[in-house]
């Protein structure tokens, strides 16, 4: 049986269009493996084919789709899932935990060895202790993205079979990088408009992960097999809002990210609402992502470390720079 990442690996990625998932289209295709996907996105599928893989376009609910996806696969990196703050509760569950149980069920008909779940630090909720370690306590405090990557990763554990199929829980922190639309895209053009503005004055914090690093996280649980396991990856610090988002503001072109008392960023989403109801679009963000920018403390990575070697190598410095010397962001 050859080793998971041999070169002749076949891995199966849904979610393949989009950032994580694409990123890591493009680091197995430079390790020389046959990389196939799934995507409900036809342009999604578009930017995983010029970058080597083979995609069906479908759903994580529709079997067939899912079958086809994964046929062949070694293992299978499951990134695809609704990542809002806010939404249709019916809409997070059937593809958060329904369409993870579809893909773990026919992986495991398909005879897939092993899959990898991403899941996030979010299902420690927004006031975790600080140093929250993967034994700690979890809840996902009534948010919606939050509950339904909690219970999807517990129904991916569900299926976790040495002898049939071994599943491992990636738990990412704020993964930023060029095309992270909630971390990167989304802020800028929102700064762009005049309407991103950081509650607490910036004082919450961002777990940062760059993307990379998520990756080589990933592959680390792969070669070391640690199925059945959940691992927290950030790079293992946590930085104020007003920092982390301050070179944003240099990508969107304007003078500083505002940052105002929590009270004031609540009364202006607000009042904004109705405003753009009137107008026919909807609000480019809810007063649940407030909590997303509050939250105070730093997830621990040291099972990560001790368990699988991890080490973080692109730093926060090395990364900004990244995002300001690549293309303007659209």
């Amino acid at each position: 049986m050859k080793p998971m990442t041999h070169t002749s690996t076949t891995i199966a990625i849904t979610g393949i269009g989009g950032f994580i998932g694409l990123r890591m289209a493009e680091r197995a295709r430079a390790n020389g493996w046959t990389v196939r996907g799934l995507d409900l996105s036809p342009a999604g599928a578009e930017r995983a084919r010029a970058a080597g893989a083979e995609v069906v376009v479908g759903s994580v609910n529709d079997a067939a789709a899912v079958a086809a996806a994964l046929q062949g696969a070694d293992w299978v990196f499951h990134t695809a899932a609704i990542v809002e703050e806010d939404g249709p509760r019916d809409l997070y569950e059937r593809v958060n935990i329904e369409g993870t149980r579809t893909v773990c069920k026919v992986a495991q008909q398909l005879g897939v060895r092993r899959l990898v779940h991403l899941s996030s630090v979010m299902v420690y909720g927004f006031d975790y202790p600080q140093d929250v370690a993967e034994d700690g306590p979890v809840d996902g405090q009534g948010n919606v993205y939050n509950d339904t990557k909690l219970a999807s990763e517990r129904v991916a554990l569900s299926f976790n079979d040495p002898q049939r199929l071994g599943v491992i829980v990636i738990r990412p922190g704020d993964v930023y990088g060029r095309g992270s639309l909630p971390w990167v895209t989304r802020p800028v053009q929102m700064l762009r408009r005049g309407v991103f503005m950081l509650p607490g004055r910036g004082s919450g914090v961002i777990n940062h992960v760059h993307v990379d690093n998520l990756i080589d996280g990933v592959m680390l649980a792969v070669d070391h097999d640690a199925i059945g396991e959940a691992f927290n990856i950030t790079d293992g610090v946590a930085t104020r809002c007003d920092a982390f988002f301050a070179p944003h503001a240099r990508l969107a072109g304007v003078r500083r990210v505002p940052a105002l008392p929590t009270w004031a960023v609540m009364l202006l989403m607000r009042l904004s609402q109705p405003w753009w109801r009137l107008r026919g679009q909807t609000p480019p963000a809810s007063p649940t992502a407030l909590r997303f920018l509050l939250r105070r403390h730093r997830y621990s990575i040291a099972k990560a470390q001790a368990r699988l070697g991890y080490q973080p190598r692109i730093d926060l410095e090395q990364g900004v720079q990244q995002m300001l010397s690549g293309p303007p962001i659209v």
